[in-house]
């Protein structure tokens, strides 16, 4: 993997912001203002940096990272948000059935279950696609309903508080919530592990047998089955897996790093937000980390934009769905140019190039 896709993002983040600035002269605000209040809630303070930018770019990644692996495989799975939804109800239940177990149980009990409810709700659609054909990008979508419901119904059902006033779960005990990792932040244990899980993904598809095939299944499922010998069918199934794991990783460290209950609207799209940002990295794990942290920062400027200069909060939302189009328009482009661009020397045969120069 190369550094060129890294900066392929890099210049449609930065074409973005242009395209921001635009917006905004164009609706009659003042970009200078907008600007400099989305970098103040953003990053114009330790506070901001650490307790809002980076809290928020946690979920951000570990979904970017599992729309990314499946992509990679070629799966399109759209299906991370139901899968983060699934990720946290299980380890709300977890952690609060294990709330009066020491630390070292209760918590990895809880990101476990996460992940474990993460990957259990994209099998399902693994399943659908395996046995009956059905296309991973409607059943994904669907079962995101499907999830989003299921968590109203347990806040408002077996794990909804003692009192039955609020749809919200119980607050998690102390054993089963992420530590904070910064004194005097909200910054907390999940963020080491978005990293770590980008990295360690990035090292699994560059170094291992598993990430080659993986890689080639995406590529070509045609050549990888003939030329290579890859059990397409088993690695399309794995990556599935994998890919909700990760997303249902990232349910889990929301409720016990950041909300500590269980609540309807668990997540405001971050699911969704996160093809965004596996796009913007070009699928690469590494560029997810610095794409999440980059949407992370757009949403806590956000609110910061609208208080502070009058801007609707809804202006960084066109923004990020610009920034998908930027990519796939960057995609397209960069397909038209290769296939204008003329064969080399060494792939034309001898023949031809005896006669041209005869």
């Amino acid at each position: 993997m190369t550094l060129r896709p890294l900066a392929v993002g890099l210049a449609t983040a930065l074409l973005a912001v242009g395209a921001l600035v635009l917006l905004l002269a164009l609706t009659g605000h003042d970009p200078a203002a907008a600007l400099g209040a989305l970098w103040a809630g953003a990053a114009g303070s330790r506070y901001a940096l650490l307790s809002a930018t980076l809290v928020r770019a946690v979920p951000l990644i570990l979904a970017g990272l599992a729309v990314a692996v499946a992509f990679r495989a070629g799966i399109l799975n759209v299906g991370a948000e139901g899968q983060l939804l699934a990720g946290g109800g299980a380890a709300t239940a977890v952690g609060l059935a294990l709330g009066a177990a020491p630390a070292i149980v209760a918590l990895p009990a809880a990101l476990l279950a996460g992940v474990a409810a993460g990957a259990a709700w994209a099998g399902i659609a693994a399943v659908l696609r395996r046995r009956f054909g059905v296309l991973e990008v409607i059943s994904t979508i669907m079962l995101n309903f499907v999830a989003l419901h299921a968590a109203g119904w347990l806040v408002r059902g077996p794990l909804q508080e003692p009192q039955r006033i609020y749809p919200q779960s119980p607050s998690l005990g102390a054993a089963a919530q992420l530590p904070v990792i910064v004194p005097g932040s909200r910054l907390h244990l999940g963020f080491a592990l978005a990293v770590a899980a980008g990295v360690a993904l990035w090292a699994f598809l560059r170094f291992t047998a598993a990430g080659f095939r993986l890689r080639a299944t995406g590529l070509n499922p045609f050549a990888a089955a003939s030329a290579g010998r890859i059990d397409v069918a088993a690695v399309t199934t794995a990556a599935f897996l994998a890919s909700g794991a990760l997303a249902g990783l990232a349910g889990a460290v929301e409720v016990t790093g950041v909300t500590y209950a269980l609540y309807e609207n668990l997540s405001p799209g971050y699911g969704y937000t996160a093809i965004a940002v596996a796009l913007l990295a070009r699928l690469h794990p590494l560029g997810v980390v610095a794409s999440g942290i980059l949407f992370g920062a757009l949403e806590a400027g956000a609110g910061a934009m609208q208080r502070d200069a009058g801007v609707p909060a809804v202006v960084v939302t066109v923004v990020e769905a610009l920034l998908i189009l930027l990519v796939l328009a960057a995609d397209r482009l960069g397909e038209r140019l290769r296939e204008r661009a003329p064969a080399p020397a060494a792939a034309v045969p001898a023949v031809e190039r005896a006669e041209a120069a005869a």
